[in-house]
């Protein structure tokens, strides 16, 4: 397929989606759902277009999630991070851990996978997804009381590390039959993560709005090229080494979005615009990589762990994780608990597997796309009624 070609069909089908926007909040439908069928409805060989490259989807995922965990972080106060970081924090890591060994154990059970392989699917979907928690509580201007919106944005940008990493251990740990990394090299791998990156978004960061305010650019359009810039280099600076990227992108936005003085609003505008455009790729390409034949045959077998994941792993893992916080409402806990938004994320990660050639992956994908869906439909239209049901909306 021509570069021309390429090009021309996915900002065809990225116009398509967009025009359906509008329509798709008039039906109460996420507008990621929209770009998803926009993408299955054109890549699954109807229109004499057959869409087949995990490397290309993803490389564009992970690029696309690294711009919207950017744009996350720079559209976050730094007071608001100071109020949820330890709530957001215990659930990114012992949060992701306990609903990975939750779901897999029950999951071991009920579907006809080895114990490692249950635990590699629950993994893939244990963490909440940072595109879906930012574009659904911004489209639906939701404002939540006892920072329960900040908590959960906190979370969704910074649970994927952990994730990953588990990610990346059992799909190891299946391909290399059954060897293992020790508990040691496990925490030292995470913590270099962790650590790394922050280093390098916070040190990029504050370096790039130390400049700017110095300078003091005339021309205000090169003022968000520049942060761009700097996105780019905090970002894959610390992937280069050995950080994670999506932190680096998450704590390169915070930094600057809090320092920048001037051109914040022509920023905010100009980044508000590239997070729809990388979800829109982003989703849209997910969905030309499944071929909706291939998917019916799953549909039903992916139901139970979706119950599985809504109705008892997150909310255990929740609630576990809420313990040391005695002080935190019922009605908070349960609406995280409740609210565990899935997204492009465990798309992204169930590539991971079905790269290296795991027995099982194509149809542990083609699960996780409709766990995907079924969050998408029922957390997301709930969770404005479920806010102003437990008393949460500050609109209410």
């Amino acid at each position: 397929m021509s570069t021309e070609f390429t090009m021309l069909g996915m900002a065809v089908l990225t116009a398509i989606g967009i025009l359906l926007h509008q329509p798709s909040k008039t039906l109460g439908l996420p507008s990621l759902l929209i770009f998803i069928g926009v993408g299955l409805l054109f890549g699954n060989g109807e229109f004499d277009f057959v869409y087949d490259d995990l490397e290309l989807t993803s490389f564009v995922g992970s690029l696309a999630l690294n711009v919207i965990v950017f744009v996350g972080g720079l559209n976050t106060s730094k007071s608001s991070i100071l109020v949820a970081y330890k709530e957001g924090g215990m659930l990114s890591t012992a949060g992701v851990v306990l609903t990975t060994g939750i779901m897999g154990g029950l999951l071991y059970f009920v579907l006809d996978f080895d114990l490692l392989t249950c635990m590699l699917f629950a993994a893939v979907v244990s963490s909440t997804d940072a595109a879906a928690v930012f574009s659904i509580l911004e489209s639906k201007k939701l404002k939540l009381k006892e920072s329960t919106d900040t908590v959960l944005e906190f979370e969704s940008a910074t649970n994927d590390p952990v994730a990953l990493l588990l990610v990346v251990i059992l799909t190891g740990m299946i391909v290399s039959t059954g060897q293992s990394m020790g508990a040691a090299d496990i925490g030292i791998e995470l913590v270099q993560q962790i650590v790394v990156g922050i280093g390098a978004g916070y040190l990029v960061g504050l370096g790039g709005v130390t400049l700017l305010n110095k300078i003091k650019l005339e021309e205000y359009g090169l003022i968000p090229v520049f942060i761009l810039a700097c996105f780019v280099i905090a970002a894959y600076g610390s992937d280069v080494l050995g950080g994670n990227i999506l932190i680096a992108s998450y704590v390169s936005g915070v930094v600057i979005g809090n320092g920048l003085r001037r051109g914040k609003e022509v920023s905010k505008h100009f980044f508000n615009s590239l997070s729809w455009l990388a979800q829109a790729l982003m989703f849209i390409i997910l969905g030309l990589q499944f071929f909706p034949k291939a998917l019916i045959g799953d549909v039903w077998i992916a139901i139970i762990p979706a119950l599985i994941l809504m109705l008892v792993a997150r909310p255990l893992a929740v609630f576990i994780s809420f313990l040391p916080f005695r002080t935190v409402s019922a009605k908070k806990k349960f609406f995280i608990s409740a609210i565990g938004l899935k997204g492009a994320t465990p798309i992204v990660f169930a590539l991971i597997p079905a790269a290296e050639g795991v027995a099982g992956a194509q149809q542990m994908m083609h699960m996780v796309f409709f766990i995907v869906l079924i969050s998408m439909i029922v957390q997301g239209w709930a969770i404005e009624p479920l806010a102003n049901k437990l008393g949460l909306n500050q609109k209410e």
